[in-house]
């Protein structure tokens, strides 16, 4: 039996071989702490860590000592928000966040973080303007997300940092699902902090990054770990070198493969939003048509119930939102933000395509997905 088609990618991506090979001699020969300074297995090491600090600066426009590695978007989403709030602040974020952000806030409500959730269109997207009253209260810090991870759906984070910055107040973005579908310049884009994950563009997972905006330093974060003082005293603990290694290689080759990479996954994307469309009667996109990821497909099928489908396709790997919270059975937080209803929420499926998608893979999917959707609506009546 052929493999399921992996339409997953949203959740996780394939390791790159490119990357593989770049992690290898880190995983053998060259094993060294980076924080052993005294002989050559430390030097080693601690050179392959700068270097792929200065490959992940220079795929998001960023100096290399603006850079400090994690062990993923999670912990880089908590390092910026635990590391800047405390009792008697105000954070402001949407309801449509991940869960490292909207589980971290309820974690900081409780500590006496005052949380404001800002609302959004029924596309998913944060307005200026709501920003813009919001702050008119005041906040330590603003958190958007830049594109999301179950619609696909683009907030206007250049926009919103503007807001935030007129009112001298920080901004952190979630950018997890970014790296290798939108071009990234934390310049351009204004924003204080963004998180970063390795696993989300063909690296290796447990590695993620916090960017912190040097000049001007309008947000220090406290340390959420402490130790041996490693990443300049922010982030202690021994550094994951391999996938750090192959973190650094990854954003390499994300940024080298845009626009073109993007623009494929785009044809592909709407090559099967046809063939779906066109074959499936009463399915509706869900998310911004325009302001969205380039790989990004959510859909709902009324009168189907997205975990029924997803058991009866048998040639998709897919899922109804994020893998985070695959085991909460409940609908979308997120498609109930965007005011669709809980009956659509519950009848909606991410289809996220990558690198490895092809277009005999799209119309595979397509296929079996068509089949399941009659299959079931049959057996319903």
């Amino acid at each position: 039996m052929r493999d399921p088609v992996y339409l997953d990618y949203n959740a996780t991506t394939p390791l790159d071989g490119r990357v593989l090979e770049a992690m290898l001699p880190y995983l053998k020969e060259h094993f060294g702490n980076p924080s052993s300074a005294t002989h050559a297995y430390g030097w080693s090491a601690e050179a392959a860590v700068e270097a792929a600090r200065e490959e992940l600066a220079a795929a998001i426009g960023a100096s290399p000592e603006e850079i400090f590695f994690t062990s993923g978007a999670t912990e880089a989403d908590n390092w910026a928000l635990f590391g800047t709030l405390g009792p008697g602040d105000r954070l402001v974020t949407s309801p449509t966040e991940h869960e490292a952000i909207l589980e971290s806030a309820l974690a900081l409500a409780r500590r006496g973080v005052e949380v404001v959730l800002l609302p959004v269109d029924r596309h998913g997207v944060v307005s200026p303007d709501a920003l813009r009253e919001a702050l008119g209260e005041g906040a330590a810090l603003v958190s958007i997300m830049l594109a999301n991870n179950e619609t696909g759906t683009v907030n206007p984070v250049r926009e919103l940092a503007e807001v935030a910055h007129e009112h001298m107040v920080p901004f952190h973005t979630d950018a997890a699902q970014a790296l290798g579908k939108l071009p990234l310049d934390v310049g351009v884009l204004g924003v204080d902090m963004m998180s970063l994950s390795a696993h989300k563009c063909c690296g290796p997972k447990g590695v993620g990054a916090l960017y912190i905006r040097r000049r001007p330093r309008r947000v220090h974060p406290a340390p959420l770990l402490y130790g041996g003082g490693q990443e300049r005293g922010l982030r202690s603990g021994t550094l994951n070198v391999p996938g750090i290694a192959g973190f650094g290689r990854a954003a390499t080759l994300a940024a080298e493969s845009l626009p073109g990479e993007a623009e494929r996954m785009r044809d592909l994307r709407d090559l099967l939003w046809r063939e779906l469309s066109g074959r499936v009667p009463d399915m509706l996109l869900n998310g911004d048509p325009e302001r969205r990821l380039p790989n990004t497909l959510n859909v709902s099928f009324s009168g189907v119930a997205a975990s029924d489908l997803l058991a009866e396709l048998t040639a998709v790997a897919a899922s109804s939102g994020s893998a985070c919270a695959s085991s909460d059975p409940g609908p979308s937080h997120v498609l109930l933000a965007m005011g669709l209803g809980e009956e659509r929420a519950r009848s909606s499926i991410r289809l996220s395509l990558g690198r490895f998608t092809t277009r005999e893979d799209v119309l595979r999917a397509a296929e079996d997905i068509v089949r399941a959707v009659g299959t079931l609506r049959t057996l319903s009546g």
